[in-house]
């Protein structure tokens, strides 16, 4: 049952003290305000470079090199040229890939041609697989598949700046281009997925099915590098520490001969990152909690001052029969309004800022380096006010018990 006569003479106590009960809440307000802005931020922050993985978070990519020691009567400095043989052997050998991605690049100068339009642009074998690495949007036809690969299909899938500088005005599907002297049809186009300088790269990209790269251009049963992603619960260092072993042992190099095969591990990397923002997302509540403890000191000396002022007060209330408990129920409650409503206050004025940025972002489709879009958990915020009420509490019971303790004859002599 709700206490009205309680509830009223707390609204009149802080009314009395305005002044002095809002410079009070202001410290627990500022702390829980500083909370979710620093949290809110630090995830936009880490939104904006999330946002650059524009592959799979636990991709591998290997790549080769030249040896750097001699073995097994071989020299040093020679090549390595991986092969379709060499997939082959990564899927049969090693249970833990998931998914393997080979593919080349066309090298080399030379412009690709569609009717009397010419213009340069990268030309790269790929495999369906690639998608479940680089996620890529498919915006008309298809992307390659299967049927491509066996049948060595020559056909094409090509990006944005190939429709703006080669088919202005004209659809694109069912065209062919001309890629030094030999026709692909033109069966899809795509959008990169990303943003920054990968996606200007990408969008400059023509996918060829792999095996047809290989058959026209004359790399037979070359693969030039490959992208890996581990299954489900395995990390990816697992796969790229076997992968490049049965690599070594296949094209015989030193299994000491860390510059023969060039690797990248998104995961690792993506980790650090993660890594980051968990200490930035630390040392935001680190500040914080020093501002609400801060703002809970005052509201504990601000009740041991309403206490002295009303000390002959609650003397006549003990003298007429209050218990010790409703002493100090009443002092913890106006205690945890103070703290609860400054919370409450900095909990709503902080999301409202970190929301008036996300909208004005969107709105302006504004991009700031690698700040992304601001967020705030909830969660987090509203859990950080419970705690705030129940140490507001904590700071209020030192001056209700001492309210508890007051002689009523001593309290009534009081001046």
């Amino acid at each position: 049952m709700i206490d009205i006569d309680k509830w009223t003479e707390i609204y009149n106590t802080v009314k009395k003290h305005k002044l002095r009960t809002a410079l009070t809440a202001f410290g627990v307000f500022w702390g829980i305000f500083m909370l979710v802005v620093l949290l809110g931020a630090g995830k936009g922050l880490e939104n904006g470079v999330v946002s650059e993985f524009n592959v799979a978070k636990n991709a591998v990519f290997i790549w080769t090199q030249r040896t750097s020691m001699p073995y097994m009567g071989l020299k040093a400095g020679r090549f390595i040229q991986m092969t379709n043989d060499d997939v082959a052997a990564i899927r049969s050998s090693i249970p833990e890939v998931a998914v393997i991605a080979p593919n080349n690049q066309l090298r080399g100068d030379f412009a690709v041609h569609y009717e009397t339009k010419s213009a340069a642009f990268t030309v790269r074998g790929e495999t369906p697989e690639m998608l479940q690495v680089r996620p890529t949007k498919i915006m008309s036809g298809r992307f390659i598949n299967q049927k491509d690969i066996s049948e060595r299909r020559k056909v094409a899938v090509i990006g944005p700046r190939t429709l703006e500088l080669l088919f202005k005005d004209t659809d694109p599907i069912g065209e062919y281009i001309n890629i030094k002297g030999s026709y692909f049809l033109v069966v899809g186009t795509f959008e990169p997925v990303g943003k920054g300088e990968d996606i200007v790269e990408d969008s400059k990209i023509i996918f060829l099915p792999n095996t047809a790269l290989q058959q026209t251009f004359n790399q037979p049963n070359q693969v030039g590098s490959m992208a890996l992603t581990p299954k489900p619960g395995i990390p990816a260092a697992v796969i790229e520490d076997k992968v490049k072993t049965l690599l070594m042992k296949r094209h015989n190099v030193a299994p000491d001969d860390l510059k023969a095969f060039g690797s990248a591990n998104v995961e690792k990397e993506f980790q650090d990152v993660q890594g980051l923002f968990l200490g930035i997302a630390g040392f935001s509540w680190l500040v914080s909690i020093g501002a609400i403890f801060a703002g809970i000191i005052g509201v504990g000396n601000i009740m041991l001052i309403v206490v002295k002022e009303r000390t002959k007060e609650i003397g006549v209330r003990k003298a007429l029969g209050a218990t010790p408990l409703s002493i100090i129920s009443l002092i913890i409650q106006e205690s945890i309004v103070i703290t609860g409503f400054a919370g409450y206050v900095g909990l709503l004025t902080g999301t409202g800022l970190i929301a008036l940025i996300e909208y004005l972002m969107v709105k302006f489709d504004v991009q700031a380096g690698f700040f992304g879009i601001p967020e705030v958990n909830l969660g987090i915020a509203v859990t950080a006010t419970i705690l705030l009420v129940l140490t507001g509490a904590l700071a209020g019971l030192i001056p209700a018990t001492k309210a508890a303790r007051v002689n009523p004859v001593v309290a009534l002599r009081d001046e």
